[in-house]
């Protein structure tokens, strides 16, 4: 049931609309099901939601940037943090957990720029922030931000006496 104070907003490009809409024509094509969600009007994709996709499926390995995610089922700690680090991108992670203990296990063992526990997207502009792998370029926050914005330049010269 959809929570009537949430909007969700347009898609930012008609090119970035179809890339996302391509990856929710495709999913019953390649095996799986969409629970809820699709396309909506206009440059709208609804929040939507995939089942019976396998780790190996693109839509659960490459970097959509849309609202479609894929659910795969695990037994134990140690499968879900497999299935979460076997790929190429580390952008963010989020834990849902009690266990403190837990939390730092996993976090720890996790291959992402920023990991979040029982939140999403609580950014102190201090920390440093980007991906690993495939994710992103360099870093950005607090002094990391000088580097990211800047181009550093070194000009070398040898200087003679005038005769």
């Amino acid at each position: 049931m959809r929570e009537k104070s949430t909007d969700i907003g347009p898609l930012a490009s008609q090119e970035h609309h179809q890339k996302v809409h391509g990856y929710v024509d495709s999913v019953e094509a390649e095996g799986g099901t969409v629970v809820t969600g699709g396309p909506g009007e206009g440059w709208i994709v609804r929040p939507t939601v995939v089942t019976g996709l396998g780790q190996r499926s693109r839509h659960a390995r490459e970097e959509i940037f849309g609202p479609l995610v894929v659910l795969i089922p695990f037994d134990t700690e140690e499968e879900v943090v497999g299935l979460a680090i076997d790929s190429r991108y580390g952008l963010n992670a989020m834990l849902f957990t009690e266990n403190l203990h837990r939390a730092h296990r996993v976090s720890a063992a996790l291959r992402a720029g920023t990991v979040w526990v029982n939140c999403f997207f609580i950014r102190d502009l201090r920390a440093p922030f980007r991906g690993v792998g495939a994710s992103g370029i360099g870093r950005e926050g607090g002094n990391f931000s000088r580097e990211f914005f800047t181009e550093p330049k070194a000009v070398v010269m040898q200087m003679r006496p005038e005769s």
